[in-house]
């Protein structure tokens, strides 16, 4: 080894101890015959002071070191003045004073600071020299909280009896909600194989073989458009149980979750054990059905008091099968008309046509421009039923229910950041469970998966599949935690007729079916057990653990917001040759 101890591990007990460090300068600070170097390795920071008096070559080259060069050091440990001590520092309280340094690598000036404190570079030069990036305190702690997280998960599987098993890369292109990533096959002209978008069928494969209990670090490819928690490629904790109910799989992944939280991070845990909300429930009171539930501030309905009057816009929302509903910002009714704008267009962005808006006066009178198209018996009834006291301000949209519960979720937590009624170091995870088994697809005018094709439906609602399909709730569970979902699973469909009546409802006739689906529906007549799973995103979760705005901050080699590495500029172009041996002839040319 290059060095005797790392520069995160040396204290005052080593005092007097002969050792040797390598790593990058930090930070250099020139004092004529004293030069002072902060040297930095994944572990942490020692200070190193070099006397020219004492150490003449030393001195010598490290007056020509520049920040990032890479460099040994061999010296004595001493323990700094009293004045000296930086408590800041868990190496504070000594330094090294060096005998030698050899440079073992020198560095261009690097396009920003590494050393903590200067100004944030911008994602794009970050991403473009991301193994710089990674040099930084910030991301360095990010990477190893990661290596932490799936430490844990891996020792906790493994001490309940789960089997860590890996599954194909290449596999076969299935309809599962994204677009796949397709590669071709050289051997087989013509033919595909698909990046999984996640081992769905594989794991309940495993259930057939008897396996009982598995698990995956796994890899998954979905062709989807980018946004803050989503990457091209992503990683997700992949379980599998046969014999269990939905709250066996449920009460596993909580003392999981809480287990990593109290762990691995210094963030606290909302609420044990964790609220369960049903489907119907988390939209009625947040209008989305991956809810922050840190604060309060839940949806009204206003749909049945809002008709009473003459404003036709929302009679007519409600005549079209749409709702009138409201969030209540306690003590903004002060807001101004630039505030109330700003409102409007984080509403207009969602989809809804506009925001209505009746400011609750300190007297208990109302402040409004729908005020005029109702009685003041109508207007104190839409103000008793918001639940608005005075001060407060009620904020109205009337729309599809979709487009409606959309605005109202995005402005509710917009209010839950202004109003500071999110704490940063609270994880408040929480169940919704008792999804409907499949919605109905306006647009393709067919049934689509709520969850996926191979999620249970109720037993005891089996029946409704042919005469009512949408009042059928599925045995699929989502953890929430802060406003994202962390978790997804389901008790699995394990019996061929029921899995052949799903994809029939869904609209794959039996001859598609067998031939995208045979293998799974073969397997089922072979003893298939009962079995269910879930599948924790680790980006999302260690996203959260380390307080993070992306789920970008904590892969170590994330893709752009279009899906671009600009660090090597992938994708980038191939040759001819490359092309022809597989068959394969551009209908475009390559924006390159």
């Amino acid at each position: 080894m290059l060095k005797t101890h790392n520069a995160g591990e040396l204290r005052e007990d080593h005092i007097g101890a002969q050792v040797t460090l390598a790593g990058w300068v930090n930070r250099r600070r020139s004092f004529g015959e004293l030069i002072f170097i902060d040297l930095r390795d994944r572990w942490g920071v020692t200070q190193v002071v070099v006397d020219s008096s004492e150490a003449p070559e030393a001195h010598a080259v490290a007056d020509s070191a520049r920040a990032e060069y890479v460099i040994q050091v061999t010296g004595e440990v001493v323990a700094r003045g009293e004045e000296a001590v930086n408590p800041d520092m868990p190496t504070g309280a000594i330094e090294v004073k060096a005998h030698t340094i050899t440079v073992l690598n020198e560095a261009k000036n690097p396009p920003f600071q590494i050393s903590e404190g200067g100004t944030e570079p911008n994602e794009e030069t970050r991403l473009t020299y991301r193994y710089l990036d990674l040099r930084r305190a910030r991301l360095q702690r990010n990477v190893i909280l990661r290596h932490e997280t799936i430490l844990y998960i891996r020792h906790f599987l493994s001490e309940r009896g789960f089997v860590e098993i890996e599954t194909p890369i290449l596999f076969k292109t299935t309809p599962e909600g994204a677009r796949d990533y397709l590669v071709p096959s050289r051997v087989h002209p013509g033919r595909f194989y698909a990046l999984p978008q996640s081992p769905q069928q594989l794991k309940q494969l495993l259930m057939v073989a008897g396996y009982e209990r598995y698990f995956q670090i796994a890899r998954c490819f979905r062709d989807e458009d980018q946004r803050g928690d989503r990457q091209p490629e992503f990683t997700q904790l992949d379980l599998e149980m046969s014999f269990v109910e939905r709250d066996d799989v449920l009460d596993l992944i909580e003392e999981l979750m809480i287990g990593i939280v109290e762990e691995v991070s210094d963030k606290r845990i909302g609420q044990k054990p964790f609220p369960r909300l049903a489907y119907r429930e988390a939209i009625e009171k947040y209008g989305t059905d991956r809810p922050d539930l840190r604060f309060g501030l839940h949806l009204v309905d206003l749909s049945e008091v809002a008709v009473q009057g003459d404003f036709k816009v929302f009679k007519n929302a409600v005549e079209s099968g749409g709702k009138v509903r409201a969030l209540v910002a306690p003590g903004c009714a002060g807001y101004s008309r630039k505030q109330i704008s700003e409102l409007e267009d984080i509403a207009r962005e969602e989809g809804a046509k506009g925001l209505a808006t009746i400011a609750v006066n300190e007297d208990g009178s109302v402040k409004s421009s729908i005020a005029k198209f109702f009685s003041e018996e109508v207007l104190a009834q839409i103000v008793s039923t918001a639940g608005a006291g005075p001060g407060d301000l009620i904020l109205i949209v009337a729309d599809a229910p979709a487009i409606v519960n959309e605005a109202l979720s995005t402005l509710r937590t917009e209010f839950g950041q202004r109003l500071e009624l999110i704490d940063p170091d609270v994880l408040h995870f929480g169940w919704v469970i008792d999804f409907p088994l499949v919605e109905w697809n306006e647009e393709e005018e067919r049934w689509d998966p709520s969850h996926h094709m191979f999620t249970s439906p109720k037993a005891e609602e089996i029946a409704l599949l042919d005469s009512d399909p949408g009042a059928v709730h599925s045995n699929q569970y989502d953890l929430v935690c802060n406003g994202y979902e962390v978790a997804g699973g389901s008790i699995r469909i394990h019996n061929r007729e029921v899995q052949e009546r799903i994809f029939e409802l869904i609209g794959f006739d039996p001859a598609e079916a067998r031939e995208r689906f045979g293998h799974i529906l073969e397997a089922f007549e072979y003893g298939a057990p009962p079995h269910g799973g879930i599948a924790p995103g680790i980006d999302r979760l260690v996203m959260l653990l380390a307080g993070e705005p992306n789920i970008r901050e904590v892969i170590a080699f994330p893709k752009n917001q279009r899906a671009t590495d600009l660090m090597a500029q992938a994708p980038s172009p191939v040759d001819e040759h490359q092309l022809h041996e597989l068959h394969i002839a551009l209908a475009v040319e390559s924006e390159e």
